[in-house]
């Protein structure tokens, strides 16, 4: 097999455990280049949950003419700010750096967050983070945990690498947050403990006291990895200290959700800096290195912009609660969510749900396999939220 993986990466991934032959796969997972495989090449993505084992389809379906309240994206894009610092950057498009973006970025954050400078990285996006931290701290014989159902992409990386994964069902009586203790009972000698706060599908937050306590007894070598992409909807205490006391975490952001800038793609990891250095053996820095002006400029002024971050919430939760009376008001079960998103129970498949909606133009969620009833509803402006209302009030008549 043929791998673009430098000496470094490869010695340390055959003292974890990992084979040869998986080289092509952890390459092919991280962007790296052109991997050859025996038994075939499929790339990590959802369409892997669908069809294992087939190429994943890039192209996403056009929705343009729909009302999109399926794929937890904002309902609006950049903060006025952080579009003209963008739109700025278009005419400088023609070289790689124009100015130090990438650095004043890094300090934005580490001024709003109270994070070190050197415990801050920015990515295309958080997907990468986390895929590379599963490479990194994960193998063979250490492998993943997670709740269920949450994030699935944590999931996929690992059967791509032939990982264990370890799945805790999220409960009612634990308010459906993730149950720090039952994933270490799941799996005491994982490399990676995974919690998205508020977690995706369902909103709900984990207290952070919870996610410490994880952090304090898990099994020496491993990670825990706080998904926080939904934070700010949320306006709830961020387990970022834990990297500033050294800790074994890793925490991850984006700016796809309440910054609307989904199709930008910029994220960013905090964390000490040994465990960035592993997690940036495999490429020679290039996903980290190589970012887009735009979404640089645009990100850097957004983070800073902490009164329009808080009048977007309250939109956000207007709209939300609207929607929940509407709900109750039908007699629709649905989970008490913290977040841009929640969960419905309509009491048959799913799936046929989708399908009505999309009859009425409207793109709702998937739902998850552990619950094949529920639908995830991302919540969109208040306009939409109404046509959301009123063509449920069609569908269920």
């Amino acid at each position: 097999m043929n791998s673009a993986l430098g000496r470094d990466a490869r010695e340390d991934l055959i003292s974890r455990g990992y084979s040869r032959r998986q080289f092509g796969r952890v390459s092919a997972l991280l962007g790296i280049g052109a991997a050859v495989s025996t038994g075939g090449l499929a790339f990590p993505g959802r369409s892997a949950i669908a069809a294992p084992g087939q190429a994943r389809t890039l192209a996403r379906p056009d929705l343009s003419g729909m009302i999109r309240i399926g794929t937890n994206e904002c309902w609006t894009g950049p903060f006025p700010a952080a579009a003209l610092a963008g739109a700025d950057m278009v005419q400088h498009g023609n070289r790689y750096e124009p100015s130090d973006l990438r650095q004043r970025l890094i300090d934005n954050v580490a001024t709003v967050e109270k994070v070190p400078v050197s415990h801050i990285v920015p990515w295309p996006g958080s997907s990468d983070p986390l895929a590379r931290a599963i490479v990194t701290f994960c193998s063979p014989t250490r492998g993943v945990v997670t709740a269920d159902p949450t994030f699935e992409e944590a999931w996929v990386t690992a059967a791509w690498l032939k990982i264990k994964v370890s799945k805790v069902a999220l409960r009612p009586d634990n308010h459906y947050a993730t149950d720090v203790r039952a994933m270490l009972a799941a799996d005491p000698n994982a490399g990676l403990y995974y919690v998205c706060s508020p977690n995706n599908p369902t909103g709900t937050v984990t207290p952070v006291a919870d996610i410490a306590w994880l952090v304090e007894n898990k099994p020496a070598g491993s990670i825990v990895l706080i998904d926080e992409a939904y934070l700010h909807f949320a306006g709830t205490p961020s387990a970022a200290y834990l990297a500033t006391q050294g800790k074994d975490v890793v925490v991850l952001r984006t700016f796809s959700k309440i910054f609307g800038m989904a199709g930008l793609r910029l994220g960013l990891s905090m964390a000490r800096p040994d465990l960035h250095e592993r997690m940036m053996r495999y490429d020679g820095r290039m996903q980290s290195g190589a970012l887009s002006v735009v979404a640089l400029a645009a990100g850097g002024a957004s983070v800073l912009l902490a009164s329009d971050i808080v009048a977007r919430r309250q939109e956000m939760i207007d709209a939300r609660e609207a929607t929940f009376a509407h709900l109750k008001s039908r007699g629709i079960t649905h989970l008490p969510s913290n977040a841009n998103m929640f969960m419905v129970d309509w009491g048959k498949p799913a799936a046929d749900m989708k399908a009505a909606f999309a009859a009425q133009q409207i793109d709702i969620g998937r739902d998850w396999k552990i619950w094949p009833t529920r639908s995830r509803i991302t919540v969109g402006s208040a306009s939409e939220m109404k046509s959301f209302c009123s063509a449920l009030d069609k569908i269920m008549v």
